[in-house]
């Protein structure tokens, strides 16, 4: 084998000054195209975010212009994750027309294999469609706290394919967009704070109720989470040593929580203030009636015994 003849021609393409020339243009296309595109991203992104913006704190003449806040949020990471994918797409066609290749052969492949694994991948197709009337409907957006297939959590990021959801003890659920078949968004509309209070039967339940009644408007003013004055139902079931008295207060939206928490502490202080008794476990011991019996009889022996 003539390893000089390979050795001259690498020698002759390594000092090719054309060659060098050409791939330095290209290279520099290349870096040019990638830079462009960069600021292209960073500039669309920045317009769109400035665009919502100004829609979320439109007012007066604007309002028709207003968008919710979360709907907002969600069309805004879509629509640059859109414009970033577009243009890194179109940067990447472009590499490959300065490459000396023609990218409508790739493309038409591309479309061959599109509708082949579209065949194939209905499941993909169907969580595309499902995510995209989610963001059309705006049944979600991200920052609310819904409940999907049994979990509950706050909605961390919508895709086309994908959801994220985040639950109370920090793991992240990810879920399908076409597994998605009911939501529960507890985001939307107040929330209503259930707070059952129980007490001895034979305290009196006409002051009882007097007692919340009174407190219900200093609970409005108290608790900033509280839209309207808590409502004393009154009795809501009888136990085997308890009557259990119902209190409403209608909340914002996800506050019913922490209002829950609050009500039931400071019904405790009143309740240890007034007197009023709580009901609690008791245990009665009787003992058997042989038992005591013997327990005579043994002591009437003794008594003899000793005289």
């Amino acid at each position: 084998m003539d390893f000089t003849k390979y050795y001259d021609d690498f020698i002759a393409y390594v000092t090719d000054v054309e060659k060098w020339i050409a791939f330095g243009k290209v290279s520099l296309k290349i870096v040019v195209m990638l830079i462009v595109a960069k600021i292209i991203v960073t500039v669309a992104s920045a317009a769109i975010n400035r665009l919502f913006q100004e829609r979320e704190s439109a007012g007066g003449k604007l309002d028709r212009l207003r968008m919710d806040t979360r709907r907002s949020q969600t069309m805004r990471t879509l629509l640059n994750n859109i414009v970033k994918y577009t243009i890194y797409f179109i940067a990447f066609l472009n590499i490959f027309t300065f490459l000396g290749y023609d990218p409508k052969p790739l493309l038409a492949s591309a479309g061959v294999l599109g509708l082949a694994v579209g065949f194939g991948a209905q499941n993909l197709v169907r969580d595309v469609i499902t995510g995209f009337f989610i963001i059309f409907e705006d049944q979600f957006a991200v920052g609310d706290v819904i409940t999907v297939n049994n979990v509950t959590g706050t909605v961390q990021e919508i895709g086309l394919r994908v959801t994220r959801i985040k639950i109370w003890t920090g793991e992240v659920y990810i879920v399908p967009n076409g597994n998605i078949t009911e939501v529960t968004n507890l985001s939307v509309a107040n929330s209503i704070a259930v707070v059952d209070v129980s007490v001895s039967l034979r305290e009196d339940i006409n002051e009882v109720v007097r007692i919340l009644e009174e407190a219900a408007p200093r609970w409005e003013e108290e608790y900033e989470q509280i839209v309207a004055t808590p409502t004393v139902l009154g009795v809501e079931r009888f136990g085997t040593s308890d009557v259990v008295i119902r209190i409403i207060a209608e909340c914002q939206p996800l506050q019913h929580f922490p209002v829950m928490r609050g009500l039931r502490a400071d019904i405790k202080r009143m309740f240890d203030e007034r007197g009023i008794e709580i009901p609690y476990p008791h245990m009665v011991m009787i003992p058997q009636r042989g038992e005591n019996e013997q327990q005579a009889s043994k002591e009437s022996s003794g008594q003899k015994a000793s005289s």
